[in-house]
């Protein structure tokens, strides 16, 4: 578990890592080639179960982004690794875990304690349909549903009662190269969310005029 620069999160947690959407913009697999002594595996995907003990050990509640180096929700993961993340999370309610991944559908095979977060990578329109599979509240009653536009590569069209299904906002640039959305498709997203009374979190990477870091409230769970 590491320290992060990521400005929505404390730390992030691989207790998984690896993936196989094949992103061209994904920084994880440059830094797993990058450092073949830290990942000998590169990105395939690899359970480190002496990794799972991490969140234990963290006295202070924290936000932790699980899974920063791959997709633990990828249909390759096998259902054991993921449970066995989840028991962390159900062990350690003073801490958020936040869960990102381009697979929400798969969501729905677990059931999650309410200090989980559970969000989905929107790019454009293109796949903006996986808001949909994020689970509705009665299908595993926990806290958090949120959309990570990052990198937003292109607008998004969403309308009304799509954000029902929404909690949280997280909008970000392409790094590496660098390559900054245009702002009609930023302010369209603030806009609407405002509209909608949904907290919004700009990164820093946007260069946004306007510093908008914004978290959920969420009854019952402090938020660290």
């Amino acid at each position: 578990m590491n320290r992060t620069k990521i400005e929505w999160t404390d730390f992030t947690w691989n207790p998984v890592t690896g993936c196989l959407h094949g992103c061209p913009y994904c920084y994880g697999r440059k830094i797993a080639n990058r450092f073949r002594s830290i990942f000998p595996n590169g990105y395939k995907p690899t359970f480190h179960p002496e990794r799972l003990e991490e969140p234990y050990k963290l006295k202070k509640p924290s936000k932790i982004f699980v899974c920063s180096m791959g997709d633990l929700f990828g249909n390759w993961v096998p259902a054991k690794w993921i449970e066995a993340v989840i028991k962390v999370a159900e062990d350690n309610p003073q801490h958020i875990f936040q869960f990102l991944t381009k697979n929400p559908a798969r969501y729905r095979e677990f059931r999650f304690p309410e200090n989980c977060w559970l969000g989905t990578t929107v790019t454009s329109y293109e796949d903006q349909d996986r808001i949909f599979d994020l689970p509705r509240y009665e299908e595993n009653g926990r806290t958090i549903n949120f959309v990570s536009f990052e990198p937003l590569l292109g607008p998004v069209y969403i309308s009304g009662w799509i954000w029902a299904h929404i909690d949280w906002v997280i909008i970000g640039a392409q790094t590496n190269p660098y390559k900054p959305p245009k702002p009609e498709w930023v302010d369209s997203i603030i806009i609407e969310a405002r509209l909608h009374r949904k907290p919004v979190f700009l990164k820093d990477n946007l260069r946004w005029p306007e510093k908008i870091q914004e978290f959920p409230e969420v009854k019952g769970v402090e938020q660290p």
